[in-house]
């Protein structure tokens, strides 16, 4: 089952999402993850950290699945 993040701007960065979401424990962590194509985002493999991601996508990392409102 997916945890839900509220996010309350238009758009969050997935690097940041990831941080803010406890998926990882650094900036620097969640670039790597990003870079090694660890990191889906609504199915499918995004390398770009910097991606915008707004209320409806869905991110997943290791298993674990965010859904931000």
């Amino acid at each position: 089952m997916a945890d839900k993040i509220k996010n309350t701007t238009e758009f969050i960065k997935l690097d940041a999402l990831l941080k803010f979401a406890s998926l990882v424990d650094s900036g620097g962590e969640a670039k790597n993850l990003i870079q090694n194509g660890e990191v889906l985002v609504n199915g499918e493999v995004c390398t770009m950290r910097g991606k915008k991601i707004r209320p409806g996508d869905k991110v997943e990392l290791g298993g674990k699945e965010v859904i931000v409102e």
